[in-house]
């Protein structure tokens, strides 16, 4: 814009304070300030001028972005603190440098990939329901699964009142009482899968993120993290139909 001047709650992701959504919270909760007045949703500000603090603490924009891979075990939620003094994500990327936080979500008796960056506009990417991102999960179900349940994880169950978009639904293996499933998803609805299994009588054991788009969770260890290449993350966006710009 020619005036300089950003909506507040997307240089607040530029900065790595967190997602845009988890941004609008944090002004809409009063913990946001603007040359010590308290923020409103909508507010815009130049960052050359204006001084933003969060908690009192003082918002400076970082000049690299960071993007990590973790292997979340369960066990964990999927914030960067918690006022109930739950084990959360934010404990296994502490030694992480600069400020990071989680893009998109995993529940917490949920494991596998689940990516971390200061980079808003790669956040916002991965996670907008428009951009359709594929996720690729295995899935334990119980006891068994009968071709007419495959069919209508397949093509789309009502969850919430909404039909779910198609999906894709393999058998993995098949043992008594017990199958593994690989379920590619392509929209991200809060426990998405658990509650599609469920409404079709099937019960989850276990539910493991593996892949986002073509990049996958591969040997990474529970609790374990690692940096994502530049060309991860080009794949990545282009997944999201954003092609990075070069610099």
């Amino acid at each position: 814009m020619t005036d300089g001047k950003v909506r507040l709650q997307k240089y607040l992701a530029e900065c790595g304070v967190a997602s845009r959504r988890k941004s609008e919270e944090l002004i809409d909760q009063g913990k946001v300030k603007v040359n010590g007045s308290i923020a409103s949703i909508g507010d815009k500000i130049n960052p050359k001028r204006d001084t933003v603090t969060v908690n009192g603490k003082k918002i400076v924009k970082q000049k690299s972005h960071t993007y990590i891979m973790l292997h979340k075990p369960r066990g964990f939620i999927t914030t960067m603190s918690d006022e109930m003094d739950r084990k959360c994500v934010a404990q296994l990327v502490k030694d992480v440098p600069g400020r990071v936080y989680p893009v998109g979500r995993l529940d917490r008796d949920s494991e596998g990939m689940l990516l971390f960056t200061n980079d808003g506009e790669f956040a916002n990417a991965m996670t907008h329901p428009t951009r359709h991102v594929p996720k690729t999960y295995r899935v334990t179900v119980r006891p068994s699964i009968t071709e007419e349940q495959i069919t209508k994880l397949t093509t789309g169950v009502i969850i919430e009142d909404r039909m779910t978009a198609p999906a894709e639904v393999r058998v993995v293996t098949k043992e008594e009482g017990r199958v593994v499933l690989e379920i590619i998803l392509y929209e991200g609805r809060n426990r998405q899968i658990r509650k599609m299994c469920e409404e079709v009588g099937l019960e989850v054991a276990r539910l493991k993120r593996t892949a986002i788009g073509s990049i996958k969770l591969g040997v990474l260890k529970q609790g374990d993290y690692r940096e994502l290449t530049e060309d991860e993350v080009r794949r990545l966006m282009i997944a999201a139909g954003m092609e990075r710009k070069k610099k």
